[in-house]
């Protein structure tokens, strides 16, 4: 399992912050009709349970926006992603039926509220990620976005820059068809879903529709 370090000036801001942690080898196929039929499911609860007005009152993309705003970042022009997704949703403009990887993670994101990092392990540099905070030289290239101004962000760093955030992940180790080690981040700032249960049932779903084994888990806290 990959090591995480995470910066003080993070838990200065959110000291309850935890991070649910899945690593496995995986087959990356596109959605199959059972797992789609799984995320409208979700989708269709959250249409149900929410208006547009009160998606950001969630739990954890409350938590989330509050991290943002304490690092000084506008968490309004930068959505975090579960935000961004279950607004989607709950406007009807729908979501991106993917690969199973991406579309795993967006299910884990659309019911429990986390902003969720899927990347791609064997792209990342080093054996360990350091969450920090993003500055104005950073350079990052957010996935179908170009170029994302990450500065006050929380962000994952390896070894070669930055690669994940709570708004968008990185480019350089995004999932594709040829991913076959996934290392997924469940980013939780605060308690909605049990993180032990998003863990497990991340775990359970890679299993069951990407074909995943060497499975490993960890849900990390950082209170002293």
């Amino acid at each position: 399992m990959i090591q995480v370090k995470i910066d003080p000036r993070i838990l200065e801001a959110c000291p309850e912050t935890r991070i649910g942690l899945v690593r496995a080898t995986v087959v990356n196929e596109p959605t199959c009709d059972e797992l789609w039929a799984e995320i409208e499911a979700a989708a269709e609860e959250v249409k149900q349970r929410y208006e547009l007005l009160e998606i950001n009152q969630r739990p954890a993309i409350a938590a989330t926006r509050r991290l943002y705003k304490a690092l000084g970042k506008d968490p309004s022009r930068y959505r975090v992603a579960s935000e961004a997704l279950c607004r989607r949703i709950i406007r009807g403009l729908g979501i991106y039926r993917l690969t199973t990887l991406i579309d795993v993670v967006n299910l884990v994101s659309i019911k429990s509220g986390y902003p969720i990092s899927g990347l791609d392990a064997d792209h990342i540099k080093g054996d360990t990620l350091t969450m920090s905070v993003g500055t104005a030289d950073d350079v990052y290239n957010g996935i179908g976005r170009g170029l994302l101004n990450i500065e006050g962000m929380p962000v994952y760093r390896d070894a070669a820059g930055p690669i994940a955030t709570p708004t968008s992940d990185e480019e350089r180790t995004k999932f594709t068809e040829q991913t076959v080690t996934a290392q997924i981040n469940i980013n939780a700032f605060a308690p909605e879903m049990p993180v032990e249960e998003a863990v497990e049932w991340m775990a359970a779903l890679l299993k069951k529709y990407a074909h995943a084994t060497d499975v490993e888990t960890d849900v990390l806290g950082f209170r002293s």
